[in-house]
């Protein structure tokens, strides 16, 4: 069954027992559009898309409408650096620095993510209107993103975590499947529940192959939940989503200074070019472009 041009959606519960959390996400249309945007090679398309499938999840057990939330890879593999920013209703957008990254397959065919993001920092950011930041951060563990996100949530914010992530890319390059469930204990969880959850975890390694397979967000998250009553309490459409505009560009470029700014014009001029500055969006791509006039007002 295609369901390319289906929204993506996440479904979320909680435990009858007040143990646990679950969200499950179908992401294929999210990296469709991620693809389409920062036109990936496979490898680069799989890691991008498990951590904005991430990002969409987090953003919303975010508190607020209006907040933020940043995750960064800063790896020393051939993918660079990569960033998912999320909001409170799960929209997502991300970045690569390298979308052509593409390194050998693992022995046993499946892209190689780990050996694309390499070793460095991983950071989690919270933002809130007129509030100050709220940022953590850990080694990066292995590069294959879900991995690395519960080891964050384990170690920074004490929260134990189970996360699986999948992104199946076809021969032409678009995604064939994605999607991801997340398990959060809340604080003083039951332990049969606790241990239930850490066997049905084992069930949950091939995530891709059941969105794959036509599984619907229920009966994923009935997986993930066996033998475990739990209930889910709403679904919501979430959408690969940039919100950049001429004025924040115009803004970014005026935070250079006076100075630095009528550098760029002269170099430009000396180019024989316009007086002016283009200014690209490293989420979508989009252009904009500023006059001497608009950035000297």
């Amino acid at each position: 069954m295609d369901n390319k041009n289906e929204e993506s959606r996440i479904l979320r519960g909680m435990t009858r027992d007040g143990s646990a959390r679950i969200l499950v996400i179908d992401s294929k249309k999210l990296v469709n559009d991620m693809i389409a945007t920062h036109h990936t090679a496979p490898t680069a398309s799989a890691a991008l898309g498990r951590l904005i499938s991430a990002a969409s999840m987090i953003g919303t057990m975010l508190p607020e409408e209006g907040d933020t939330l940043t995750i960064g890879f800063m790896g020393d593999g051939p993918a660079g650096h990569l960033l998912a920013v999320a909001d409170y209703f799960g929209n997502v957008k991300g970045y690569i620095e390298n979308p052509k990254a593409d390194p050998a397959r693992k022995p046993n065919g499946k892209l190689d993510v780990g050996a694309a993001v390499g070793a460095g920092t991983l950071f989690v950011g919270r933002g809130h209107p007129g509030g100050e930041p709220q940022t953590g951060t850990t080694a990066i563990t292995s590069g294959e993103i879900a991995e690395d996100l519960a080891t964050y949530f384990a170690v920074s914010e004490q929260i134990p975590t189970v996360l699986s992530l999948g992104v199946l890319i076809s021969g032409d390059g678009s995604c064939l499947a994605a999607g991801g469930v997340l398990i959060q204990l809340m604080p003083y969880p039951d332990e049969e529940t606790v241990a239930k959850l850490e066997r049905n975890a084992n069930d949950l390694q091939a995530i891709s192959h059941y969105f794959r397979d036509g599984k619907t967000l229920s009966e994923i998250a009935d997986i993930a939940m066996r033998d475990i009553p739990y209930d889910p309490f709403d679904t919501l459409e979430v959408s690969y989503r940039c919100d950049c505009s001429a004025d924040r560009m115009k803004a970014k470029i005026r935070s250079l200074g006076k100075e630095e700014v009528k550098k760029l014009l002269d170099e430009q001029e000396a180019e024989g070019k316009p007086r002016e500055l283009t200014a690209v969006c490293r989420f979508c791509g989009k252009n904009y472009t500023f006059s001497e006039k608009e950035l000297m007002a």
